[in-house]
């Protein structure tokens, strides 16, 4: 084992939400052996084993450091639709917890990429649970124009914003490295990558499904995504794996900064350095457990104020238990995440979006109606 320690770096201000147990899982993956730099994001909270919202830098390659949805991401698709009223489209949106018919127009995205990734036709065009999620959001307002403009966002224009990953490949890949090796090394880091690769790409073609699936359900044409970035993966470095558990790679990237659903969303221009292992935060960061986000949810708020967001948007979730946990009193201030970045010189702000509708899940019919 290594006799020293990595260094860590938590980029975020005193007066920013970091637990302390995120911080100590840090330094706990600092003494892995090979480790040579952790940064943390302001976004960063506790994972299981392991913090989210980190990069860390090894000379070791640690396969449960990535966790199990590997290739998830954010993808931004601009999108056309003449009028959007939210009440409207919100019945509108096609089920995404089942998977494509053979008749399915997103087949055609498939072609398109040049196949199925792996082979693997299971989940595809689904978009999962947990934090996962498709919003049509506004482009509101436009905060850096000339960056805007280069990659195609405008104020007012409407976005199709899908965060989604491997939905279960990823968990196989993982859990056939743990149940032979649990959290240390992988003793085969060319067949782990070349698994993990797979289900990366395969993470960003399920996101153009997704927008395909929707739009195709909301009567509009999607474009290509302007913005496509995978925050659980690991890269192959000079010398090294970089790991990336919730954070997005902010080497000269453009990356979306995912908000709540109640919220402003950021696209920004990443500029991140080797202190930050060249890595930017990839959403608000949870402030709460899901449990306890259940529990103090319940108690202050009804499942119908839950369905109404403050900035006037409508989400569209049939799974009660998922709408409290979800709750954007569940998640920090994103203005706080954002400004740390800022601060810290890694990124530097280019649009905010507005939610119009929220997908999570299906949402369930009232008694008595068929849908």
């Amino acid at each position: 084992m290594s006799t020293t320690t990595a260094t860590v770096t938590v980029f975020a201000a005193s007066t920013s939400w970091i637990e302390s147990d995120a911080v100590d899982q840090c330094h706990q993956v600092a003494a892995f052996d090979g480790m040579r730099h952790v940064a943390g994001m302001p976004d960063l909270h506790p994972g299981k084993g392991a913090p989210i919202g980190a990069a860390m830098l090894s000379s070791v390659l640690y396969p449960h450091l990535v966790g199990s949805d590997i290739g998830c991401g954010i993808a931004v698709f601009p999108f056309r639709l003449k009028k959007a009223v939210p009440e409207q489209l919100a019945g509108r949106f096609p089920n995404l917890d089942r998977g494509l018919d053979d008749d399915d127009p997103a087949w055609d995205v498939v072609d398109a990429f040049g196949g199925l990734p792996g082979g693997w036709e299971d989940g595809l065009g689904t978009v999962g649970r947990g934090n996962h999620f498709v919003e049509l959001a506004r482009v509101e307002p436009v905060l850096d124009a000339g960056h805007a403009a280069r990659i195609g966002l405008s104020a007012g224009e409407l976005v199709l914003i899908v965060h989604s990953g491997s939905r279960g490949h990823g968990e196989r890949i993982l859990r056939a490295h743990t149940e032979r090796l649990g959290a240390g090394p992988s003793d085969d880091p060319a067949a782990y990558l070349a698994a993990h690769d797979e289900a990366v790409r395969w993470g960003s073609l399920n996101r153009r499904v997704l927008a395909a699936r929707t739009a195709e359900a909301l009567g509009a044409p999607v474009s290509e995504p302007v913005v496509d970035q995978c925050h659980n993966l690991v890269e192959v470095t000079d010398g090294g794996y970089l790991h990336r558990k919730g954070a997005a790679p902010g080497d000269g990237t453009d990356v979306l900064i995912a908000g709540t659903r109640g919220t402003r969303s950021y696209v920004v221009a990443a500029h991140a350095g080797p202190d930050a292992n060249f890595s930017v935060a990839h959403g608000a960061g949870r402030k709460m457990s899901r449990a306890d986000a259940l529990k103090r949810g319940k108690a202050k708020h009804t499942v119908e104020e839950l369905r109404r967001t403050p900035v006037g948007s409508v989400v569209v979730c049939g799974d009660r238990q998922l709408l409290f946990e979800e709750a954007p009193t569940a998640y920090k201030r994103i203005e706080q995440v954002v400004g740390d970045l800022v601060d810290h010189g890694l990124a530097t702000p280019v649009v905010t979006t507005v939610p119009l509708v929220t997908y999570k899940t299906p949402d369930v019919a009232p008694k008595g109606r068929r849908r």
